[in-house]
């Protein structure tokens, strides 16, 4: 008699039985793509987020640097998104490795520096990393997920879900990604430990220390520096008994600190302010004094006459 095959079964040696419609097995596998998928997604437009958000408040003037960063904003955003929509493996891998060279990039940058450009410690910067490491992990573990297939596989050392989850997985993969996970949080957290303050900061300075103020000539302009050579910088919305810029503002904008001493050519009224810290500010003729993170040498000016933080930044100008 013939053989009804719509309704025959795989005998015990086929080493497989074919699934139904659904099968129950395979649903918390595509669980677990799906969570991998939106968790890496979303930390990658997390990580943007920052990096746009340094980029408008501290690191748009830049050179080199500030284009860096935007362009770390635009593949990031990109990059989230095509995950996001796609699921692609290769889309993953590649969310994976860009995750991992920003925060290779970051950790040059604060040890030898990028383009004559050194980072600075600031919370954001921090978070960042921290942020990029988790993408780096959720994304390479979605790219190292092979594809449900149709046919489960023969023999599984355990039934049910955890033998679905224990199957789909590599190893080698999972090993990999979890230690290099670790290394780039033991680095991350050592770049953060021995990052320095932004350029001329230093700690905090009391009452008994001394700031001395000094002039250059940059542009044709006489203008007021720190005893480093670093331009000053007075903010609009201050007033004379009170900065406004506290917090991030400050890791981008260093308040001078310590008691003020006029060097040669410093013709205007000294004095000092207490900041919410408790730190003794600088004034000028009654502007409280900051430099800029951006200005890394002497005779650099980049803070001139920026709209950021929530106003706008005025080298301090000295009357000959």
């Amino acid at each position: 008699m013939g053989t009804d095959r719509t309704s025959q079964r795989a005998g015990p040696d086929d080493g497989a039985v074919w699934p139904g419609p659904e099968d129950p097995a395979r649903r918390p596998s595509r669980a677990i793509d799906a969570g991998l998928r939106v968790t890496g997604a979303g930390l990658l437009i997390a990580a943007a987020a920052i990096h746009l958000d340094l980029y408008l408040t501290g690191y748009r003037s830049v050179p080199v640097i500030g284009g860096l960063f935007l362009s770390q904003v635009v593949v990031g955003f990109g990059a989230g998104a095509v995950v996001l929509v796609t699921g692609s493996r290769v889309a993953a891998a590649a969310g994976a490795a860009f995750a991992l060279a920003t925060l290779g990039g970051y950790l040059l940058s604060v040890w030898a520096g990028l383009f004559g450009f050194t980072e600075v410690r600031t919370t954001a910067g921090i978070a960042a990393g921290v942020i990029e490491v988790a993408a780096f992990a959720a994304l390479a573990a979605l790219a190292a997920r092979p594809r449900p297939s149709g046919r489960p596989s023969g023999r599984r050392a355990l039934p049910g879900p955890a033998a679905a989850w224990l199957d789909r997985w590599t190893h080698g993969a999972v090993a990999t990604i979890g230690g290099v996970s670790a290394v780039a949080l033991v680095l991350l957290g050592v770049a953060a430990a021995g990052a320095g303050g932004p350029p001329g900061a230093g700690p905090p300075a009391g009452p008994a220390a001394t700031a001395v103020l000094k002039t250059t000539t940059i542009n044709g302009v006489t203008v007021l520096t720190n005893s480093k050579g670093l331009t000053l910088y007075w903010f609009a919305p201050d007033t004379r008994t009170r900065s406004v810029c506290t917090g991030a503002c400050a890791q981008y904008w260093p308040p001078l600190t310590g008691r003020p001493d006029a060097g040669p050519g410093v013709t205007g009224r000294l004095g000092m302010i207490t900041r919410s810290d408790g730190s003794k500010q600088v004034t000028y003729d009654g502007h409280p004094l900051y430099t800029y993170i951006a200005d890394t040498a002497p005779g650099q000016a980049r803070g001139n006459n920026l709209n950021l933080n929530g106003g706008l930044w005025h080298e301090v100008t000295v009357l000959g």
